[in-house]
């Protein structure tokens, strides 16, 4: 149905899409193809006249346990490779703060890197009671461009988001909740998620996709102020000796 790699599977039911992310053995760790594939999602997704809502969710344990080690360290050596995926990133936080349809996450497992922003990036958000967010990026040595910074202080507090980015701790399920980073703490989110999302398609079109943009609108205002300097700083992090020690020793298993 949509032109994307296996990493992510796309399930109609009706109105209904049901995305996966589709890297279980990996935990869902995002890779080159992987990444590719979010970036081109979000447009095909919208352009789908005859979706009306989706669900995102993770295959196997996790919902994305962040970036892939190897890929990261790739992204270190490769100017090419890097100047792609910062555009890609770009292109995945804008997708989702445009995108027409509705999205609920059905966060079954960790949410860490990306992951974790795709989870602040949806609508809706269902998170398993085992559950965790997490947002390592400068434990690694790295800028956020398309992680929590850019997005948590619209949900959450300024002094809130700025303890967990800079810190990168894990924040449980029902933290989460409190922080407004998530809806529901469930023992099933997917089954929540899609009852949520058949809510939704029972509800009249244009007001529900008219909302949601207007809602947006505030988080769109917001990624454009900061997005160009983020990805800039992302850049120039992935190239720093401290970043290459740190995913050196990571890929080694040290």
């Amino acid at each position: 149905m949509y032109d994307l790699p296996t990493e992510i599977s796309v399930e109609a039911d009706g109105p209904l899409r049901i995305i996966t992310l589709n890297r279980p053995d990996a935990l869902n760790a995002v890779n080159d193809a992987l990444h590719s594939g979010l970036a081109a999602l979000w447009p095909q997704l919208t352009a789908d006249r005859e979706a009306r809502a989706a669900v995102l969710t993770g295959a196997g344990k996790a919902f994305s346990a962040g970036g892939d080690f190897a890929y990261l360290a790739e992204l270190s050596r490769d100017a090419d490779l890097r100047a792609k995926t910062i555009a890609h990133g770009r292109e995945i936080v804008l997708g989702m703060v445009r995108c027409r349809v509705p999205v609920i996450a059905a966060v079954n497992g960790p949410a860490v890197g990306l992951g974790c922003s795709l989870v602040a990036l949806s609508d809706v958000a269902y998170i398993a009671e085992d559950a965790y967010l997490k947002d390592p990026h400068v434990q690694v040595g790295l800028v956020a461009a398309d992680g929590g910074p850019l997005t948590w202080p619209l949900h959450t507090s300024l002094m809130l988001a700025k303890e967990y980015a800079l810190t990168g701790a894990k924040i449980t399920a029902e933290r989460a909740r409190e922080m407004g980073l998530v809806n529901h703490v469930v023992a099933d989110p997917l089954t929540e998620a899609l009852a949520c999302a058949k809510r939704v398609l029972e509800l009249p079109r244009q007001a529900v996709e008219s909302t949601k943009r207007l809602l947006n609108l505030h988080l769109e205002r917001a990624v454009l102020a900061t997005l160009d300097y983020a990805n800039a700083a992302e850049d120039l992090s992935f190239q720093t000796e401290e970043f290459r020690t740190i995913i050196g020793r990571l890929t080694a298993g040290k």
